[in-house]
């Protein structure tokens, strides 16, 4: 019988759960906070934190004490999203999407049971609070990129993410109903894209669609508007559009095989 295998270096597991926390605030974290968010003692949390502090995974102020992620850690995130190949097959028809709607557009990728943000696209104009930075992550059942990607979820594959997941409200309208969360992933598959209703950001209204090719999911899309200026029906357009032009190209390049 095989032996299970052991992770070597279990330090490395215990700074991987640091650099996750720090990657999911918004703000600079104290060593308190840290140690009690990855459930390390706090002078296990500190003598990793320096050693991450040497090679510039993570950067502290001086005067407050407090870290964050530093710039080594995200040069390497940037330049591996920088080759991926979704981002450079997407990136004209996201610009012609953005361009034709003057919005913010996003692209992201399946991480697990959230979306990762791998592209952004900014409007000029004024915009709402759009809570989203490339390199971030967001859930599946509240963003319009992740409810499209649920969508092409089989309905066992919807049935264990809705088991092991809690539904957080970010906001009032953030659907936390699981039955409800189901009624919706039910209607992104008949209309082809996925509607966020402020369930993220109040007062931005985002619409999304899943690339997917023969069951697999390449990856999602979307446009945020601040909801005083939404049209909806030019947007949703746009986005099935762009959405079976995309296709059209992932299919031609066959670049993931």
């Amino acid at each position: 019988m095989e032996e299970e295998k052991k992770p070597y270096g279990t330090v490395l597991l215990k700074a991987a759960k640091i650099i996750d926390h720090l990657s999911n605030c918004k703000e600079a974290q104290s060593l308190a906070a840290i140690a009690a968010s990855t459930g390390l003692s706090s002078p296990t949390a500190l003598k990793i934190l320096d050693t991450l502090l040497l090679i510039g995974y993570v950067e502290k102020d001086e005067q407050t004490k407090r870290f964050t992620l530093g710039s080594a850690l995200i040069r390497y995130a940037n330049n591996r999203l920088a080759n991926l190949d979704i981002i450079k097959i997407t990136d004209p028809y996201l610009r012609n999407l953005q361009a034709g709607l003057d919005e913010t557009v996003h692209l992201g990728i399946l991480d697990k049971d959230e979306v990762l943000y791998v592209n952004k696209l900014e409007t000029q104009k004024a915009i709402a609070n759009i809570n989203s930075r490339i390199g971030n992550t967001n859930h599946l059942y509240s963003s319009a990129m992740g409810k499209a990607m649920l969508a092409a979820f089989s309905d066992e594959e919807l049935a264990a993410y809705l088991e092991r997941v809690e539904l957080v409200a970010d906001t009032p309208n953030t659907i936390t109903d699981r039955d409800v969360l189901k009624e919706e992933v039910k209607k992104v598959k008949e209309s082809g894209f996925a509607t966020d209703d402020e369930e993220n950001d109040l007062d931005v209204i985002c619409i999304g669609a899943a690339l997917v090719i023969d069951n697999k999911i390449y990856g999602a899309f979307s446009v945020s508007t601040p909801k005083y200026r939404f049209e909806r029906d030019k947007t949703i357009a746009k986005v099935l559009e762009t959405k079976k032009n995309l296709l059209a190209e992932l299919s031609r390049t066959n670049t993931f095989g």
